[in-house]
């Protein structure tokens, strides 16, 4: 195989996503603590100025790129003018690490403060964001990506393509209007992070400025340079708050070959991919031999609306794509998910403990619930350490829910009642009147939050945990 340092990994460099650079060319490393930063920072928008959060690195670069073996040692200040807290999304860590206040554990991290984390973390394509109040609507999210050896023996080119919904509004005034506004069900408004309400299954509640992709929109999209029949590894992250995309590599011949930082048994993919919102896609692409632009679009589910980068030879003439598809996106669902199998999957042994877990609520209301009851007044899905538990979710609404587990991951052992062995996961899709049963092995003590990733089902109540008795 190449070394580290092949013609590609220099492409690399200079073009990808700036959470991704040179890795280190040893086995493990043992770094000093890392440097973040949760601040602030003006990006333009459609010809608009904004004032927006970031997690940035001490060079500045968002997020965080970790070597293999590195521990994730890390200070995080908070410069931003507002306290917060961080989620490491996808990471296992001790519980009182997990960047969340709802459980009692940690506190915000105020203006001026900083705080620090030390745990081994869990390799694969992640991401960091806020989970205080609306804040990763205003951007305060970033990647972070945890390499393997295998990382490094790879000849590939690394990009990472986050993707956010944007609004020009403050988020609190969105979810006012979702709470306390019409509810007739029948309105659909369009534009300016207005909400959206139609007949049948509800696909969007919120109606963007525009959709991100590393920051850009396809009117001034990043270009990464990549070789001629370069193989690359895109890791996609679906950072978005209220949005589904579903992701099409133009053509490009790929392979499924992570979910949520977790390997799968390679996939071929010719049509386009669902991803959801906290989920990550890893793929493989193999470029053609000669010159070509080929971009990377992410359409949002039952919209035109469109963003993306791409990825373009050296001589490639750079082309422009419209930030609207010709036509609609469908609803997205869970035929990729059906076809998913777990490299490592769980251990065959019987389940030890089995919950029901009812997903309701409507937009007419914006009542999201689980098991009846929002965070406030929510009943704990008690464990024991050592168990297996299975979760039957059953999604009675007319809206997809993305479910997230903090601090395990958990394999999808059931769509719709059809058993079979699938992938390993953090964040699940759930569509409407549809089940999913998942399971996972109780082995990281203490109070995690299980919910809903469409951050305004989740501040609408859509929340529960899973307590270790």
């Amino acid at each position: 195989m190449t070394p580290i340092f092949s013609r590609r990994r220099v492409l690399m460099a200079g073009a990808a996503t700036g959470a991704l650079g040179l890795l280190p060319n040893t086995p493990a490393f043992a770094g000093p603590t890392r440097q973040l930063r949760a601040t602030t920072r003006v990006i333009e928008v459609n010809g608009k100025s904004a004032s927006m959060f970031a997690i940035t690195g001490a060079d500045g670069r968002d997020g965080a790129s970790l070597a293999p073996g590195e521990r994730f040692a890390v200070t995080l200040e908070n410069t931003c003018g507002a306290p917060t807290i961080i989620h490491w999304h996808g990471q296992t860590p001790p519980v009182a690490q997990d960047g969340v206040t709802a459980t009692g554990y940690e506190q915000p991290i105020a203006s001026g403060a900083a705080a620090s984390y030390d745990y081994i973390p869990r390799p694969g394509t992640h991401w960091m964001h806020s989970h205080l109040g609306l804040q990763e609507q205003q951007l305060m999210a970033a990647p972070l990506i945890v390499h393997t050896p295998d990382d490094l023996r790879a000849d590939t080119q690394e990009v990472t393509l986050l993707l956010h919904d944007f609004t020009f509004k403050d988020p609190a005034e969105i979810l006012a209007g979702l709470t306390g506004g019409t509810a007739s069900g029948g309105m659909s408004m369009m534009g300016n992070g207005s909400t959206m309400r139609g007949m049948g299954p509800d696909l969007n509640d919120v109606v963007f400025d525009a959709y991100l992709a590393n920051g850009h929109t396809l009117d001034d999209p990043q270009v990464t340079r990549v070789e001629r029949g370069g193989r690359v590894r895109l890791r996609l992250i679906n950072g978005a708050t209220a949005t589904a995309f579903w992701i099409d590599t133009g053509g490009v011949p790929a392979q499924v070959i992570a979910v949520d930082g977790d390997a799968v048994q390679p996939l071929d993919i010719s049509a386009p991919l669902p991803i959801a919102q906290g989920q990550r896609l890893d793929l493989l692409l193999i470029l053609p031999p000669g010159e070509g632009t080929y971009p990377i679009l992410a359409q949002r589910e039952g919209d035109v609306a469109r963003t993306g980068l791409i990825l373009a030879t050296p001589s490639a003439k750079i082309f422009k794509f419209a930030n609207q598809a010709a036509t609609p996106a469908g609803a997205c669902d869970t035929t990729l998910e059906a076809n998913l199998r777990a490299q490592t999957p769980l251990a065959e042994r019987p389940i030890d403990r089995v919950y029901q877990v009812l997903l309701a609520g409507s937009m007419a209301k914006y009542d999201w619930t689980i098991n009846g009851q929002t965070w406030q007044t929510h009943a704990p899905l008690l464990v024991k350490q050592g168990e297996r538990v299975a979760l039957d979710i059953f999604n009675h609404s007319m809206m997809s829910h993305p479910m997230h587990l903090h601090g395990h991951h958990f394999q999808v052992i059931a769509i719709n009642g059809t058993a079979f062995a699938g992938a390993m996961r953090d964040t699940v899709l759930v569509p409407p009147k549809s089940s999913m049963r998942i399971a996972f092995d109780a082995a990281n003590p203490g109070r995690w939050l299980f919910h809903c990733h469409n951050l305004y089902h989740m501040a609408a109540g859509m929340m529960t945990e899973v307590r270790y008795a």
